[in-house]
């Protein structure tokens, strides 16, 4: 069964998961790790998810306001050990109703062209490729997605 939480960033087993997936995308993102890295800082963010499988912390995301309207979907994760069971679906489902609850209207989010089972994620989570935003317009290996919640 699995457990997700509300919690901030302060949330000792959040921060434990994100190493993880920093460790994760460092062999990933390659020599650009350090450009992404800079743009992933989770220091005071107040909407943040953990997920629990049996009480074992098993995967996180968070967001963070882009926009006025906008959401900006960060620090997705489920342990490798733990993926295919549905963990990953139920946190973002959460994050967009956490979201929505807070009067947003959409989720935005950028992944790295690298990460082939993101991308399938997220489309199958029925978020549409966008043109790149912000700081990933430049960006060759990045991939920005929007969906309406």
């Amino acid at each position: 069964m699995i457990k997700i939480i509300r919690t901030d960033s302060k949330n000792r087993d959040f921060n434990k998961l994100v190493k993880e997936l920093d460790a994760y995308l460092k062999i990933t993102d390659g020599d650009e790790h350090d450009f992404y890295n800079q743009f992933n800082g989770i220091d005071i963010s107040n909407n943040v998810l953990v997920a629990y499988v049996n009480d074992v912390p098993a995967g996180c995301g968070a967001f963070k306001e882009f926009e006025s309207l906008n959401v900006e979907i960060k620090r997705m994760f489920t342990k490798s050990e733990m993926r295919g069971n549905g963990i990953a679906s139920e946190i973002l489902k959460a994050l967009e109703l956490w979201a929505s609850e807070l009067n947003y209207k959409a989720c935005v989010l950028e992944t790295g062209i690298r990460q082939k089972e993101a991308v399938a994620f997220y489309k199958k989570n029925n978020y549409k490729s966008i043109t790149n935003y912000g700081q990933y317009v430049d960006m060759e290996n990045s991939l920005c997605f929007k969906k309406i919640i």
